[in-house]
C-alpha cells in the first residue's frame, strides 16, 4: 500500500511543478505580449514621430545593431560592463568581509563609507576624467565607484550578523580562520551578498551608459545620445530596447548563479514552508 501511494504522489508532484512552471512562463510572457500588441495597434492607428511602432523600431534595431556596430559599440560596452561588475563584486566581497570581521576597522570606516556612498556617481565623472583621462579605464572606474556599494555594505552586514553561537561552535571544533571563513561566515552571509549583487547589476548597467555619454566617441551610451541629437528617433529607441535586453540577460545569468550559490538556502526555506 505504501509503495502504491508513493508511486501516485511522485507523478502528482511532477505535474504540480510543470503546472507552476507553465503558469510562471505565462505570467512572464503574457504582459509583454499584451503591451506590444497595444503599442503596435496604437502606433498604426495614431503614428507619432517620437513614439514609432514596434515594427519600425524592430527594423531600425536590425539595421543599426546587426552588423559592424555590434563589434564597434556593443561588444566594447559589454566588456567594460563585465569587468566593472567583476571588480565591484570581487573588491566589495573582499573588503566587506575584512571590515565586517574586524570591529575597530568597521567602526572607523563606517562614517567614511556612508559619506562616499551618498555621493551620486555621475558627479564623480568629471573628477575621474581629469585624474585618469577620457579612456576605457575611466569608464570602468566610474562603474566600480558607483556599483560597489551594495555588495560592500551588504557583505559587511552579512558578515557581522553571523550567529555568535555558530562561531563559538566552530572555534570549539578547532577550525582554522580560513575554514571558518569558507564554511561558516561566507555561506551565512551569502544571502545578503547575493542581494547586493542583484542591485549592483542594475547600477552597473546604468553607469555604463552614463559613462559613455561623456568623454566618449563610441559605445551604447554615446550612440543613443548621437541618435537623439540627430533626431533618429527609431534608432534611439532601438538602443534603449537593446539596453533592456542586456538587463534581462544579466538577470537571467544572475538567477542561474543565485540558485547554485544559495541552493542550501532555498532548500531550507522550502522545508520551513512545508
Amino acid at each position: 500500500m505504501t509503495l502504491y501511494t508513493s508511486t501516485l504522489v511522485v507523478p502528482r508532484q511532477k505535474s504540480r511543478v510543470w503546472a507552476k512552471l507553465g503558469e510562471n512562463t505565462l505570467y512572464a510572457l503574457g504582459l509583454p505580449l499584451i503591451l506590444l500588441t497595444i503599442w503596435g495597434v496604437w502606433g498604426t492607428v495614431a503614428p507619432g514621430r517620437f513614439f514609432p511602432s514596434p515594427f519600425v523600431i524592430a527594423e531600425a534595431f536590425v539595421q543599426t545593431w546587426v552588423g559592424p556596430a555590434f563589434t564597434a559599440d556593443v561588444l566594447p560596452s559589454l566588456g567594460r560592463l563585465a569587468l566593472g561588475i567583476v571588480l565591484s563584486v570581487g573588491v566589495g566581497v573582499a573588503a566587506g568581509t575584512l571590515i565586517g570581521r574586524v570591529r575597530w576597522l568597521r567602526e572607523l570606516l563606517t562614517p567614511v563609507l556612508e559619506f562616499f556612498r551618498a555621493i551620486p556617481p555621475p558627479a564623480l565623472i568629471p573628477i575621474i576624467a581629469v585624474l585618469i583621462g577620457a579612456t576605457d579605464s575611466m569608464k570602468i572606474v566610474v562603474i566600480v565607484a558607483g556599483s560597489i556599494w551594495p555588495v560592500l555594505l551588504n557583505t559587511i552586514d552579512g558578515v557581522k550578523s553571523v550567529d555568535s553561537v555558530m562561531q563559538e561552535t566552530a572555534r570549539s571544533f578547532s577550525l582554522t580562520p580560513a575554514q571558518r571563513l569558507r564554511y561558516l561566515i561566507l555561506p551565512a552571509a551569502s544571502p545578503r551578498i547575493m542581494a547586493g549583487v542583484r542591485q549592483t547589476l542594475s547600477i552597473a548597467l546604468i553607469l555604463m551608459v552614463i559613462s559613455e555619454m561623456f568623454y566618449s566617441s563610441s559605445g551604447l551610451g554615446y550612440q543613443i545620445v548621437f541618435f537623439q541629437r540627430n533626431y533618429l528617433i527609431a534608432e534611439m529607441w532601438s538602443g534603449i530596447v537593446l539596453l533592456g535586453l542586456i538587463g534581462v540577460f544579466l538577470a537571467a545569468i544572475f538567477g542561474v548563479v543565485e540558485r547554485r550559490v544559495l541552493r542550501w538556502y532555498h532548500g531550507t526555506r522550502e522545508v520551513e514552508r512545508a
